[in-house]
C-alpha cells in the first residue's frame, strides 16, 4: 500500500489527513495555524507530517492547499490573505525540511478536484467549486482536471466585483488586495456579519444571523435576502462565462441549507439563457474536501 499525504492550510488550523489508494482516510489531524509567523507554519506543517508518517510506519508523498497561488514566474506564493505567506517559496521550504518534492495548489482547487474525482461533482463535464468562509475562492475543472491557468488565477471570482451593483452596494467595503467591493467582500463570512452590522449596528456572527431568519427576526430575514440575491449575482457571472454542469458550495457558509433553494430561485434573472440547468450542491466531503484534494494532487 503506498499512502498520498494532504493537508490543507487554513486561516485557522492546519489540517493533515493520509489517504491510501482508493481514498479512504487512515488518520487525520489538526493544529491551530501560527497565522502570522511563515517560518513556524512550514515548520509545524513539517512536525504533522513527521508525526503522521511515525504512525503509519510509513513515508508518503505530500500535497498541500494553500491560501492564495503559486507564481508560474516566481514559484512564489502570491494572493494569500493568509500574508505572512505572501512572496515565500513555500513548496521549496517545506520540500528541503521534508527531503522530498511537495506539491503545492490552490485551496479551493484542491477542494473542486476532490468533489470531481469521487465527490458531488463526479462524472460532471464543466465544474466551478466555492469555498464560503473566511474568504470566498473558486476552482474550475473541465473533464475531470483543475485548470490553474498561465496566471495561476483560474475561479479566483472572489477578487472580481460584484456583479450588477447597486447604489448602496457602489463603492463598495476594502478589501485586503486593496480594492473595494470585491464579491469576497460581500459573500465571506465576515463579509456577512459587517452587511447586517452596518444596516442594524448588531455584531452577530453568521450562525447566529442564520438562526435568527430562520426565527423570523424581521432584520437578519434582510440580511440573509440580500446575501441570497448578492451571491445569485455573483454565481450567475460565472456561469454566462463557463456555464458549468455543477456548482459544489464549500466552507462553513455551504452549510446554510437555504442556499440551495434560494440561490437557484434567484439567478435566473440574472444569467443570460432561456433556463438554467446549473445544479447547485453541497460539497460530499464537507470541510474534508480540501485537505483531500490536496492528497490527489499525486493522483497521477
Amino acid at each position: 500500500m503506498s499512502i498520498r499525504i494532504g493537508i490543507d492550510l487554513g486561516g485557522t488550523k492546519i489540517e493533515i489527513i493520509a489517504v491510501d489508494d482508493h481514498g479512504d482516510i487512515l488518520i487525520r489531524e489538526r493544529q491551530e495555524t501560527p497565522v502570522t509567523n511563515y517560518k513556524k507554519i512550514v515548520q509545524v506543517t513539517a512536525d504533522l507530517v513527521n508525526k503522521v508518517e511515525g504512525v503509519l510506519g510509513e513515508k508518503g508523498v505530500v500535497g498541500v492547499a494553500v491560501p492564495g497561488a503559486l507564481s508560474l514566474a516566481t514559484g512564489k506564493i502570491k494572493n494569500s490573505n493568509t500574508t505572512c505567506m505572501i512572496g515565500q517559496t513555500f513548496d521549496k521550504h517545506l520540500g528541503e525540511i521534508l527531503n522530498r518534492v511537495v506539491r503545492v495548489n490552490n485551496d479551493a482547487n484542491c477542494f473542486t478536484l476532490s468533489e470531481v474525482i469521487d465527490g458531488a461533482a463526479e462524472g460532471a463535464d464543466i465544474v466551478f467549486g466555492v469555498i464560503l468562509g473566511t474568504g470566498v475562492g473558486g476552482g474550475i475543472a473541465i473533464n475531470g482536471k483543475v485548470i490553474n491557468g498561465l496566471n495561476s488565477i483560474a475561479g479566483e471570482w472572489g477578487h472580481n466585483p460584484l456583479p450588477w451593483p447597486k447604489e448602496n452596494e457602489l463603492p463598495g467595503p476594502d478589501c485586503y488586495c486593496g480594492k473595494q467591493g470585491c464579491i469576497e467582500t460581500f459573500l465571506s463570512g465576515s463579509g456577512l456579519m459587517n452587511d447586517h452590522k452596518t444596516i442594524t449596528d448588531e455584531k452577530l456572527e453568521p450562525q447566529e444571523i442564520v438562526r435568527q431568519s430562520r426565527d423570523d427576526n424581521k432584520s437578519t430575514i434582510s440580511t440573509m435576502v440580500r446575501y441570497y440575491d448578492r451571491l445569485a449575482r455573483a454565481f450567475a457571472s460565472v456561469i454566462n462565462i463557463i456555464d458549468p454542469d455543477v456548482i459544489v458550495l464549500g466552507g462553513g457558509l455551504s452549510n446554510i441549507e437555504e442556499l440551495y433553494k434560494e440561490i437557484p430561485e434567484r439567478w435566473a434573472q440574472y444569467v443570460f439563457s432561456d433556463r438554467v440547468d446549473t445544479r447547485l450542491v453541497p460539497a460530499k466531503y464537507g470541510d474534508s474536501s480540501g485537505v483531500r484534494g490536496a492528497a490527489w494532487l499525486w493522483n497521477d
